[in-house]
C-alpha cells in the first residue's frame, strides 16, 4: 500500500493552520492549537487512531475559540481526503463503543465520498473548563464536510461532559482505525458497487 500522509495549510483572515497526518503511525503527534482542551482530544485521536498527527494553529482567539477549533476541523478533513487517496482496499466503515467511567459513546464512520453528520451528544453543562462544548459539533462538521465521510455520534448516557467529550473523541478515534484498515479479501478493490468512492 502505497504511503497514506498528507500536509495540508489553510490561512484565512481568521487562522493560520498547519495539519499533518499519516494514517499508518503510531500515536506520535506534536499538537498546538493555542486550545489546551482541543489538545486533548486531539491527543485521543492519535493515540487511540494510531495515526501519527501534528497540528500548529494561530487563530483569533482573542474573540473566542469558534474559528480555530471549525478550521482545525476543515484542514484535518482535507489531510485526511488527501491521505486516504481513493480507498481502494481499506474497509470503508468503521464503528466503536467507548467508556469513560459514567459515560458512554458510538461513532460509526462511512468514508463514503458524502459528508454527512448526526450528532446526538446531550452535554449535560454548556463549558469544559473554558471549552464552549458546541465547538466540539463544530469541529466534527469542518472534518465531515472536507473528509467527504458520514460520521454518526452518540453519546449513550454521561453525566460528566468531560468524560461525554472524551469518548466521542476517543470512539471516533478507534472507527476511523477501523476504517482505514486494509481489508486483504478486497484484493485492492475499491469497496463500492459504483467501483468508486
Amino acid at each position: 500500500m502505497t504511503k497514506r500522509s498528507a500536509e495540508i495549510v489553510r490561512n484565512t483572515a481568521e487562522t493560520r493552520i498547519r495539519v499533518r497526518i499519516d494514517l499508518d503511525g503510531t500515536g506520535q503527534r506534536r499538537l498546538e492549537s493555542g486550545v489546551p482542551f482541543l489538545d486533548h482530544m486531539l491527543d485521543q485521536i492519535a493515540r487511540h487512531g494510531l495515526v501519527d498527527l501534528e497540528v500548529e494553529a494561530q487563530g483569533d482567539l482573542h474573540i473566542d475559540a469558534h474559528h480555530t477549533v471549525e478550521d482545525i476541523g476543515i484542514t484535518l478533513g482535507q489531510a485526511f481526503a488527501r491521505a486516504v487517496g481513493d480507498k481502494s482496499g481499506i474497509r470503508r466503515y468503521g464503528h466503536a463503543y467507548v467508556p469513560l467511567d459514567e459515560a458512554l459513546s458510538r461513532v460509526v464512520v462511512d468514508l463514503s465520498g458524502r459528508p454527512g453528520l448526526e450528532w446526538h451528544v446531550p452535554f449535560t453543562r454548556a463549558m469544559i473548563g473554558a471549552f464552549d462544548v458546541d465547538l466540539a459539533h463544530e469541529f466534527f462538521q469542518g472534518f465531515v464536510n472536507h473528509a467527504l465521510v458520514t460520521l454518526h455520534v452518540d453519546n449513550l448516557r454521561g453525566v460528566n461532559a468531560h468524560h461525554q467529550c472524551e469518548t466521542v473523541f476517543k470512539a471516533f478515534a478507534r472507527a476511523l482505525r477501523m476504517a482505514v484498515e486494509p481489508d486483504d479479501r478486497l484484493g485492492g478493490r475499491i469497496p463500492s458497487t459504483k467501483e468508486a468512492l
